[in-house]
């Protein structure tokens, strides 16, 4: 049994209808910051459990668990001849499965079609249409009347007595970089390590936290020090005196502290903090009776080697399982395979699973790759090396103010040799790229590896910049059409010897100089406050015309 997929409508960042289709195994949320990543996983969970932030939804409604664009307009609109009626949230979650029961299926959703599944609606309760009509009517209202507001949950086939708990699919949320302290303990942890006790061994803690009271106070020291509080002064009429919280039934979850290594939680390091987390929270029973897993961010806090061997327990122990998890992080997404990537956009949702087998193996084998920096960029700008990253960046900044090309969304991303498997995610998401690169002196060759991108292939946002001048000289088995020579000749020997702080009296020995020490002379170039002549395909590349 899995989530086939999710609708939602008003919810946080998504105003009007989202729908978002998931695979029945992993699935890899990414998208730039408030692209709804973390929206989609609260939303899922909170259909599924009735919890946000851990605790229930009804002690927990605001307006702000609605769209803001939403309640602005429900505000504005209230007072004139087109008034909007008070907005609603809407979750539904379509499931899929031999093994779900027949009470969930029906065409009581959005779309009216036959379907498994159930609905979370927040909605206006008709019950108060009365006071509500009063409020309006004072025309008064500033804020969104949650008072008049109610939560159901109802099946496809119009069931409305259903709760979280006869709901079939079962979730668990990991949000490992939460640190929220009570006391100096970790909630998180706590509550996780709670889970794992059945009430017995809960009412044993609870007895042995009880004798440390007694114990506390017994103790001659804190005797003489609760003598001296109640002589010092007359701080009360009643008795004062220091001991241990035990108001609360469950006052041992708040003082008890968990220990790494004789070290308490708190007090190690992050990235270790986040992968003890994630773990115990993947093996505790509600994530073992869990039918789908909710991961925020793993990557945070953790080095490249822990990250991967998170990545692989993650896979490896919960192979039948459905996992949805949100990420930056290339790593991830290349790890756990860019067929199960979801990339969000302006509400929208693209995959990657056109692409051809071999690109999603490079991607897969050789994690390194910035592979989000494409999908997230404004505009992409794909080099060979870091002599041409270095070259283009400055390019940029003498035509642009002195900006670095990130400030304006713009990323220069060397990419080796791998131009084309890049290309080939670019054009699935219709991302602004251009491709800086050498002939090496043969155009044929280079317009033949560019064929679906050059002449009557060449698509909008895809640039292929190269110079088609085929540049010789007196140098023998040397490449005159690469950058260096490229850039050489748009500006001067003398200006380069400036740069470089050489004396070269000939254009062969500078020549031979740069192409020794191509990542040294691209620094000096960035660093330079000479004026620069750059090669036009460089121009071209850097160039902002929103039609590339």
């Amino acid at each position: 049994m899995h989530i086939e997929k999710v609708h939602i409508e008003n919810f946080k960042i998504f105003k009007g209808s989202f729908d978002l289709t998931l695979n029945e195994g992993a699935n890899i949320l990414v998208g730039n910051n408030e692209a709804g990543k973390s929206t989609i996983i609260e939303a899922i969970h909170l259909a599924l459990t009735g919890l946000y932030n851990g605790r229930y939804l009804r002690n927990e409604l605001s307006q702000y668990i609605f769209n803001y664009g939403a309640v602005k307009e429900y505000i504005e609109s209230l007072g004139t001849e087109e008034a909007l009626p008070p907005p609603h949230v809407l979750i539904e979650v379509w499931i899929s499965g031999d093994d779900v029961d027949e009470a969930f299926f029906g065409n009581g959703n959005s779309q009216r079609s036959n379907a498994r599944g159930f609905s979370l609606k927040i909605e206006f309760d008709q019950d108060f249409n009365e006071e509500y009509a009063k409020l309006v009517e004072i025309g008064d209202i500033k804020t969104l009347p949650i008072e008049y507001y109610k939560i159901s949950w109802t099946s496809f086939a119009r069931d409305e007595s259903i709760t979280p708990k006869t709901i079939p699919i079962k979730s668990a949320l990991i949000d490992s970089a939460s640190n929220k302290l009570q006391n100096g303990s970790d909630i998180y942890i706590s509550r996780i390590v709670k889970d794992f006790l059945n009430s017995e061994e809960t009412v044993k803690i609870s007895q042995a936290h009880r004798q440390m009271k007694d114990t506390f106070i017994g103790n001659s020291a804190i005797s003489e020090i609760n003598e001296k509080i109640k002589n010092a002064s007359q701080i009360s009429d009643k008795k004062v005196e220091l001991s241990v919280e035990l108001s609360s039934k469950n006052a041992w979850e708040n003082s008890l502290i968990t220990y790494i290594e004789d070290i308490p939680f708190h007090n190690i390091g992050k990235g270790e903090q986040c992968l003890v987390k994630t773990k115990l929270a993947l093996g505790h029973k509600k994530a073992k009776t869990a039918n789908i897993i909710l991961l925020e961010e793993p990557e945070n806090h953790l080095s490249h080697t822990k990250l991967n061997q998170l990545i692989k327990d993650i896979v490896q122990d919960n192979s039948e399982k459905q996992i949805l998890i949100s990420t930056h992080s290339s790593f991830v997404a290349n790890k756990l395979g860019l067929e199960n990537l979801i990339l969000l956009n302006n509400g929208e949702t693209v995959r990657l699973t056109d692409l051809s087998p071999d690109t999603f193996r490079f991607f897969e084998k050789l994690s390194g790759y910035d592979t989000l920096r494409l999908i997230l960029c404004k505009k992409a700008i794909l080099v060979e090396g870091d002599s041409d990253e270095l070259v283009v960046q400055k390019a940029y900044m003498v035509n642009n103010e002195g900006k670095l090309p990130i400030e304006d969304g713009i990323d220069v991303i060397s990419v080796g040799t791998s131009f084309l498997r890049f290309l080939e995610i670019a054009e699935k998401i219709q991302k602004r790229v251009a491709v800086v690169t050498d002939t090496d002196g043969n155009i044929e060759a280079l317009k033949k590896k560019y064929e679906d991108y050059l002449g009557e292939n060449e698509k909008d946002s895809i640039k292929i910049c190269f110079d088609e001048d085929i540049d010789t000289g007196s140098l023998e088995k040397f490449n005159y059409n690469t950058l260096e020579p490229k850039f050489f000749k748009t500006n001067s020997r003398n200006k380069m010897n400036t740069i470089f702080g050489k004396s070269y009296d000939t254009d062969e020995a500078l020549l031979m100089y740069m192409r020794s020490n191509k990542t040294e002379c691209a620094l000096k170039i960035f660093d330079t406050s000479e004026t620069l002549c750059f090669p036009q395909y460089i121009l071209d590349a850097i160039s902002s015309d929103e039609q590339q």
